[in-house]
């Protein structure tokens, strides 16, 4: 009976190692369960750098739509936009976009109205003074010549009589004769007199009715419409506010929409100038749109700023990028906002890890790698990063598993060098460095013997 007790103890304590050693090999500790979920796999595959920029979307190619284009003729140079179709408004060629208030333009042409009243007054009296000086003129000559029709008679008559009386009719014709030529000139002259004060009034008055006419003309494209079909977009005004109703139009900004074609499409965005250094012209962008984030687009870059620029509301300079964008696309409109993803290197075959999982100690960078239920920290060399993941050159395969952050507890994990490299100088009083620092691009070299080593 005791031995069969016995037996029967013996048998449920190994019942319960065996069980023991199960659960503890198929479940880890707390501290190993809590590692495990903070691990991330090495990634084989294409590695991208991306610049990352928010750009909007606008047509290539575009008819404006303007106001008056003879405006400054007529000395309005500004005025308000009374009405406007809504954005996006589709409309067919001669249907009306705008409205501009006239009343600038109402002022002026009574100005010009009064002052082509007066240009006709004064033609008028200009023709009256010139009728009436031109037949007193007329008058005075043909009352001359009379005199000097008496004065040829009575000279005729005293042929016969006393030499005074003789020469004092001769006399009397030769200032008759004279008078006659003054009198004649006198005409001559208040015609030409006539002549150019009429030119002058007249020039005036077609002035008048010319500027007068011109108003009229500008003032019948107050009312704006559109040259060709298409779709209505606001354009923006110097400050970046897009021109709507009750907006200031200006004579030297005639626009006051655009029809764009839609069938050629370009992101326009801005890069600071850290990142435009990494920018050239023909590399390849992902887009995608914040509208349809499922969407996804191709395009190049076609033009990188050589001068930078302060924007409203930012700090730094920035860059004009425009990214052409490869397919067209009926759903595309101009002023979508477009997610760019800017490749400036790529690799075609590289192992990557997550940048937090990479740490730098002693001027080496290291991760902590999982190797079966242990961590070992393994020595790696890096190459090119991007926004979260950075390129492993050595020390990683393709199906190990690192860490994104340091165990807390790292007396007992091995430390593992790469091959040819000399054993890890102590640990600074400093703390690891992880994301934020620069890491080294490539392991550091081998240290030469020492003279000790040399003579073994």
């Amino acid at each position: 009976m005791q031995y069969l007790r016995k037996r029967w103890l013996v048998m449920v304590l190994t019942a319960v190692v065996v069980v023991g050693l199960a659960a503890w090999y198929k479940w880890p500790t707390t501290a190993s369960a809590a590692e495990a979920g903070l691990t991330a796999a090495v990634k084989q595959g294409e590695f991208d750098v991306l610049v990352t920029t928010t750009g909007e979307l606008r047509a290539k190619k575009s008819v404006t739509i303007n106001g008056p284009t003879q405006a400054q003729a007529v000395n309005v140079y500004q005025t308000k936009i009374a009405t406007l179709v809504p954005e996006g408004t589709v409309v067919k060629e001669g249907d009306v976009i705008a409205e501009l208030d006239r009343a600038p333009a109402a002022t002026k042409m009574s100005d010009v109205s009064l002052n082509l009243q007066k240009a006709q007054a004064d033609f008028t009296t200009a023709q009256l003074d010139s009728a009436l000086n031109l037949a007193q003129a007329r008058e005075d000559v043909r009352t001359a010549e009379y005199g000097l029709e008496e004065k040829k008679i009575a000279k005729e008559q005293a042929t016969y009589e006393a030499p005074s009386i003789k020469r004092q009719a001769e006399i009397d014709y030769e200032k008759a004769q004279r008078a006659l030529d003054q009198a004649k000139r006198n005409l001559d002259t208040k015609t030409k007199q006539a002549v150019a004060k009429m030119s002058s009034v007249g020039a005036d008055l077609g002035r008048q009715q010319n500027q007068l006419k011109n108003i009229q003309d500008v003032m019948s494209q107050f009312t704006i419409k559109a040259p060709a079909p298409g779709m209505v977009i606001y354009v923006r005004e110097w400050n970046g506010k897009k021109r709507g109703v009750g907006s200031q139009w200006s004579a030297w900004d005639p626009a006051v929409a655009t029809l764009p074609d839609l069938s050629h499409m370009e992101s326009d965005t801005y890069v600071n100038e850290v990142d435009v250094r990494k920018l050239s012209v023909g590399q390849k962008v992902q887009l995608s749109l914040d509208a349809d984030p499922t969407k996804k687009l191709s395009g190049k870059v076609t033009e990188v700023a050589n001068v930078g620029e302060q924007r409203p509301n930012q700090d730094s300079k920035v860059f004009e990028v425009k990214i052409d964008v490869d397919q067209a696309d009926t759903t595309l409109r101009p002023g979508m906002t477009t997610s760019n993803a800017i490749v400036t290197a790529s690799l075609p075959n590289a192992l990557s890890v997550p940048i937090e999982a990479v740490t730098s100690e002693g001027g080496r960078s290291f991760v902590f790698k999982k190797d079966g239920r242990s961590v070992v920290k393994q020595q790696v060399e890096t190459g090119m990063m991007n926004d979260n993941e950075i390129a492993i050159r050595k020390g990683l395969a393709a199906d190990d598993h690192v860490l994104l952050s340091p165990p807390t507890d790292r007396s007992e994990i091995k430390t593992s060098l790469l091959p040819g490299v000399s054993a890890a100088p102590p640990a600074s009083t400093g703390a690891d460095t992880q994301k934020g620092v620069s890491l080294p691009a490539k392991s550091a070299a081998p240290s030469a013997p020492t003279a000790s080593a040399k003579k073994r």
